[in-house]
């Protein structure tokens, strides 16, 4: 996972204004970007690859809706890694890139350790995943289900 920086002295004002402009549309063409901030097309470039390089800006995705790829069933899945097995969370997170049907990884505070964002094409590949891949596997010590009725959007 990457380092988050502790200390965001190093972006300025016009840096934070491109982020918040790239949250809300990946898409917007650099002179566009570079006409909202009030600076010269190259400047902008430059800016960007900046805060490409130094983890700012993870990438730019399309937002697909799995129901349109054949993955209709949404589900969050909280993972409870043994403790015998801490030394292994790592190579567990790296793991789950080998599983289709992760979208999200996230590594959380509580009762459990990891929350996983998946997609399945029905609840027969649900269960798969979740007995299979998952609970099938010496490090897990339990999950947890949740299902997704509805995905809506924050603000960003």
């Amino acid at each position: 996972m990457p380092d988050v920086p502790n200390d965001l002295r190093g972006l300025d004002h016009i840096d934070r204004d491109l982020l918040a402009l790239l949250e809300v549309d990946g898409r917007m063409p650099n002179n566009a970007l570079a006409e909202r901030v009030g600076i010269a097309p190259s400047t902008c470039l430059t800016r960007i690859r900046r805060l490409r390089e130094i983890g700012a800006i993870r990438g730019f995705h399309a937002d697909v809706d799995p129901a349109w790829i054949g993955r209709p069933i949404q589900a969050m899945i909280a993972v409870r890694i043994r403790s015998e097995s801490r030394d292994a969370i790592g190579k567990f997170a790296e793991s789950l890139a080998g599983i289709p049907a992760v979208r999200d990884v996230y590594f959380v505070s509580g009762s459990y350790d990891f929350l996983l964002h998946v997609a399945t094409a029905d609840v027969e590949d649900l269960r798969e995943v979740i007995t299979e891949r998952l609970s099938g596997t010496r490090l897990i010590a339990g999950t947890e289900t949740y299902l997704i009725f509805e995905h809506r959007r924050g603000n960003s």
